[in-house]
This record gives C-alpha cells, structure tokens and sequence, in this order.
C-alpha cells in the first residue's frame, strides 16, 4: 500500500505556470514545468515562473521532470530550474526535445521517451500516452501505483482526424481505465464550451478564405510552438502562387526541423526570402519568444524592425491565442495599426485556436478512465469548477472531486483520501531580462509609483572638515511637475531640504540617515498637500 500526495507549485486558479507534484512513498515526480506570460500591471517584467524553493529543498527525492508537450505554458520554466538544480533530469518526447534544445537545455539534461513506452522507477512506472493538441508529440502521463493508477492530462483534444503525430490512442486510454484509476488530474481551461473542440479548432478553410480576399501582402502573428496552426496556414495558402517568408532565425528553425522531421508538410516551392518582402502578395510568418507575446509587431509599428516597414496596403492576421493578461495590449496595438491605414483579421469567436478539452472532450475522457477521485487543473477557478460539475454530472461523488489552490496538499493513503491540511510554500519568481533571480514585489511597487507619480532627487554636499552645507540642496525632477511652471514649489522642496540637513549638522557630526529620513518624511507630506501626488523622494547628501 502508498502514500500518496498531489500538489501544484504553479497552474491552479491561473492561465499558465503549470507544474504538477506527485509524491509516491517519499519519490517526488514532477509533470510539467512551465511560465506564466506577464500583464501589463507588471512594470517591464517579462514573464512569471514558479518558486521552485520547495523542489531544492527536497532534490534528492525527485525522480524528474516529465514534460506533456512543447509549449512554454508547460515547459517554459524548465531552464530557470536547471539553474537551481543543475542535474536534473527531464523526460521529453522527441518534439518537445526539440524545443528545449532550441531553448538552450544541455542535452546532458533530457532523456527523449517514446508514448507507450514504460518508463520504471522502482515500485512505480510512468507510461506515457499520446494525445492530440496543437503541437505533435504531445502525452498525456499514467503514473502507476501499488495503489493504481494517477493519470495527468495535459492538455488535449478528441478528434479521430487527427492522425499521426498529432493522434489520440483512445484504446490506450480506454485500457488504463479498465485496470482502474486512483486519480484523474484533467485540464480544465475550456470546460465551460459546450460540445467538443473539434471541428472548431481546423482552421485551412478561414485562412484561405482571409488569403482570398486580401490581395496585397499580409503578415500572420503567429506562436512559433503552434504547429497545428502554422500547418493550416501552409495549407491555406497553397496553390495561391504567393511566397511564405519566414520571419526570425527561431522561427526558421522550429519550422525548417518540422518540416525535416514530417511534423510539417508543403511544397518548399512556396517558401519565399527576404527578396520577396516588397512584393505584391507576399505572405509574411512572425512569431515572439516568450518574453513578450507580441513584441514583433510592436517593433514592426513603432518601425524598429530591420526588414519589415509597414504600408497602408498590408494586412496584419492575429493567428495566435489571445490572453486575458495582454488584451489591453492587444487591444492598443490593434488601435495603433488601424491608424496605419492596415487591414486587421483576428480569429473568431466560433473557432478555437487553442487545442484545449471542452466539456464533451472531459466528460469522455472521465467516461474512459473511471476515476476514483477527480482532480480539476489548469486554468482560472470558475473553469476548475465548470470541470468539477462536469465529473458531478458523470455520477462521482461530491466528496471525490478535490478542487484546491497552489500549494494545498492531496493525501491518500491505503487508496483513502485523509485530510491532513497540508500545505507547502509556493510564490510567483517575476523575471526581468536575462536574470533569474525575483524582482520581487517591492521592485515593482517603485516601478508603478515612478509611473504614475514620478520621482524627485534632493542632493547636497557638506564639508567633511567644517561640517558646514557647500552646495545644494539641489532639486531634480522626472515624471513629476514641469520645472520652469513650478518655481515657487521648487524653492519651497530647496527651503525644507535645507532647513533639516542644518539642524541635524553639529561641529562633530552629521547624521544622515536622519536627514535623509525627514527629507523623504515633510517633503511626502508638503507634496501630497500641494499636488495630491505621491512622488518617490530620494535624498543624496555626500561629505567631501
């Protein structure tokens, strides 16, 4: 008999950042690894991973990283955990591999798997089965028990056309149901979609008929991982003599080892270069990094881009999902580029360029496998719960279906749910650049009180010898007040300043974590009364 825990650092009552921990009899199985993209309200952060404090404090444990598919919302993370824990072992399918090397994960790093192929570890085993989603090689993750059977996901779709790389193995699914499941992790981002994803997710017959219409030249936003979506695009366009270019060396090579390995087919015919950007009819691919969803086309607008310069005549196709985080930038950019004179298609409604399980897909998946106790994961509360009233429906007891938030502890012991109240530290790590390390919330409090309200820099020099006030106090200010309108106000800044660095002077000692405090003190005060503004003050008083 186990003992069993299941929890999430990442991926509950959120849209990305999934991570997922199963803890079999003290060995630590991590599912997933992935990045939740920044909202606008994040001053100049680029993405959002989770606190892996709780993964080095018990590394030993952890057999490894087993990663569904290839997209960053998934596996995003995973290079900000080998920082951490630099031997760690990562499972991939062969595409997903692919893009983790493209990342720049050693190779050292990752052991490629095959679906349907047990993996061992002792008294457990971890299969891997193959699901359809909008990148190939995706699986969904069977951890075998001495208890049964957990079942992870992923995300993923039930569509029979589907085939290939891109396949479900429904008969695969239907087997690990009969031998019985203790848990079914399943996604729940779509659950509130009536109905199956499929068909609303085959998208050929939208792009040729936007193609169609459009007669000049056109660039397509594209995600580079979507592969699904880039297919329908090359099908789209087929037989309509326009070139495809490639835009970015990235993209380039996702699609150039794609089309290599078979995971994408078209005529190599179409594909054009940078010589066909000023033709007539081009069709441009641009795609972003997962930093910033679309800093492409900001740099295109705003005319930083070295090869693309915007004309009144393009056509601009958003061809990537949208996200609540960055509607209002979305928004903003598609205003910019109507005031360009250009052309905007974005996907409707009533087609889904997300490959995620709507209710139907999750009512058959639950059908198939027959779990024990049903865990709703991935995505925003309301769709947790839109999963957990799907499983309801299906006649699993109320009791059986857990829903819990990040770091809230699953424990079954002897094939028994027990409430243990358990918990464990989790936290969001904001990235900045190219360092790893959490800007932290007091970070971005300076950036959005800069933003809003500006910043004000008092400076003056005493003399180490006299002790007496040489130069200054000096007032600089950015973001706040306009200097040459606001004389008396600045004078007023100069006289307060002065008058506390004076009375904390004596003929032996000057303290300045005095002054400085007061300055930050009287000046917040005589500021808010005059401006109802709350500046950042920073005091600079040096000895020489």
């Amino acid at each position: 008999m186990s003992k069993i825990k299941i929890f999430s650092l990442g991926g509950l009552n959120e849209v990305g950042k999934n991570i997922y921990c199963i803890d079999v009899d003290n060995d630590l199985f991590i599912f997933d690894c992935g990045l939740k993209y920044a909202n606008e309200n994040l001053y100049g952060i680029d993405y959002i991973i989770p606190d892996f404090s709780f993964l080095v404090k018990n590394k030993k444990r952890i057999k490894g990283v087993f990663l569904t598919h290839g997209h960053y919302e998934n596996m995003g993370a995973v290079g900000d955990l080998l920082k951490e824990i630099p031997y760690l072992k990562v499972f991939a399918t062969k595409f997903t591999k692919f893009i983790l090397l493209n990342d720049g994960i050693n190779e050292k790093n990752i052991i490629e798997i095959k679906p349907h192929k047990k993996i061992n570890f002792g008294s457990v085993s971890i299969f891997p089965i193959s699901v359809s989603h909008s990148i190939p090689d995706s699986v969904m993750y069977v951890i075998n028990t001495q208890d049964g059977a957990i079942v992870y996901t992923g995300d993923f779709i039930i569509d029979p056309s589907m085939t290939g790389n891109y396949a479900t193995d429904l008969g695969k699914i239907a087997y690990i149901g009969k031998q019985g499941v203790l848990a079914l992790m399943s996604e729940s981002v779509f659950s509130e979609k009536n109905g199956f994803t499929a068909p609303t997710h085959r998208l050929t017959d939208f792009f040729k008929d936007v193609i169609y219409k459009h007669e000049h030249r056109m660039l397509f936003l594209v995600l580079p991982t979507h592969l699904y979506t880039i297919q329908d695009i090359f099908n789209g366009a087929q037989g309509t003599h326009r070139k495809i270019i490639i835009m970015g060396k990235k993209l380039q090579t996702i699609i150039n080892t794609a089309k290599k390995e078979g995971y994408l087919t078209f005529d190599n015919n179409i594909l054009g270069d940078l010589s066909n950007l000023d033709d007539k009819d081009p069709i441009l691919l641009i795609s972003d990094d997962k930093e910033n969803q679309y800093a492409s086309i900001s740099r295109v607008i705003n005319n930083y881009d070295k090869f693309i310069k915007i004309k009144n005549t393009d056509t601009v196709v958003f061809a990537e999902p949208r996200y609540d985080s960055s509607e209002k930038t979305l928004v903003k950019l598609e205003n910019e580029l109507a005031m360009l004179g250009v052309q905007i298609v974005s996907i409707p409604k009533n087609y889904n360029i997300l490959h995620h399980a709507s209710s139907e897909d999750l009512r058959l998946m639950i059908d198939l496998l027959k779990p024990k106790y049903y865990i709703p994961v991935k995505g925003e509360y309301r769709y947790m719960v839109g999963n957990a009233n799907i499983a309801a429906s299906l006649n699993i007891p109320e009791e059986n279906i857990l829903l819990k938030l990040n770091g809230e502890v699953i424990t079954i012991e002897n094939k028994e749910l027990v409430d243990k109240n358990e918990k464990v530290k989790i936290d969001d790590i904001l990235i900045d650049g190219k360092s790893s390390d959490d800007v932290g919330d007091l970070v971005i409090k300076d950036r959005e009180m800069l933003g809003e309200s500006g910043i004000v820099l008092i400076s003056a020099t005493i003399s180490k010898k006299s002790k007496d006030l040489i130069v200054g106090p000096e007032v600089t200010t950015r973001g706040f007040i306009y200097v040459k309108d606001s004389k008396e106000m600045i004078n007023e800044i100069k006289r307060i300043s002065q008058t506390i660095i004076e009375r904390n002077i004596s003929p032996s000692y000057v303290d300045y974590n005095k002054i400085k405090t007061e300055i930050r003190e009287e000046l917040s005060k005589y500021l808010y009364q005059e401006t109802e503004c709350k500046p950042m003050i920073i005091a600079v008083v040096q000895e020489v």
